[in-house]
């Protein structure tokens, strides 16, 4: 038996887009791939740790902090889940210096496939992560834009015409249909075009890069019996 507080699963794919996962136990990782078909028993024992700062809590806040935790770090502020929101410009983000690494480096906004057509943001760094966390089997970023505030701004535009969530009751059905994203990503910029260079007249043309003519969809497959 292998005890230890559990974590969202690692996960991996190959360059043929088949996914694997592995789940993180003390200091033992296991190859959660292998052991589809057979049983698998998970006890919890009552105890909930804070992700930060590890204290025993009786309830987690935000995927997983303590209540303290919760109240003053910048992970946890409002503008994480609405990231249009930010207000570091205004000198008053809870933790600046981590806001510098997290939300202050360029992002993607993207489309996928989960249960239909969705948009969404990630940091440059974590695509195709993002991707396989929403159990889509397409995705495609379409602009790369400067930081974290900006990808909100992108999405909040976005959200006009296409969702900008999972709904996960269709995804647990079976993959969705195919779509194609290329065609997509150029039809919502043609919509959506006078709004995209509006906020280039805000923030300026280097906000926003158009990444059509660079990216390509990629597609993801998940193991199921």
């Amino acid at each position: 038996m292998i005890s230890g507080s559990i974590k969202k699963m690692a996960s991996r794919v190959s360059a043929q887009g088949k996914v694997s996962y592995q789940l993180n136990l003390a200091d033992t990782s296991i190859e959660m791939n292998d052991l589809l078909g057979q049983k698998v028993s998970l006890n919890f024992d009552g105890t909930i740790n804070c992700t930060n700062c590890s204290r025993v809590t009786k309830k987690s806040f935000s995927q997983g902090f303590c209540y303290p935790c919760f109240r003053k770090l910048a992970a946890c502020d409002t503008c994480i889940m609405s990231p249009e929101k930010c207000h570091f410009h205004l000198g008053t983000c809870r933790d600046p210096e981590w806001a510098e690494q997290f939300c202050m480096q360029s992002h993607y906004v993207y489309l996928a496939n989960s249960s239909g057509i969705k948009v969404g943001i990630t940091r440059g760094d974590q695509l195709p992560t993002r991707w396989i966390d929403q159990g889509a089997t397409q995705g495609r970023a379409i602009f790369s834009v400067q930081n974290r505030r900006m990808s909100g701004l992108v999405e909040t535009l976005f959200k006009q015409e296409v969702a900008d969530k999972t709904n996960w009751r269709n995804m647990l059905k079976g993959n969705a249909d195919d779509l194609d994203l290329e065609f997509e990503q150029e039809r919502l910029i043609n919509l959506l075009g006078e709004g995209l260079d509006s906020l280039q007249s805000e923030f300026g043309i280097q906000s926003i890069t158009d990444l059509s003519e660079q990216n390509q969809t990629h597609s993801f497959e998940y193991p199921v019996l």
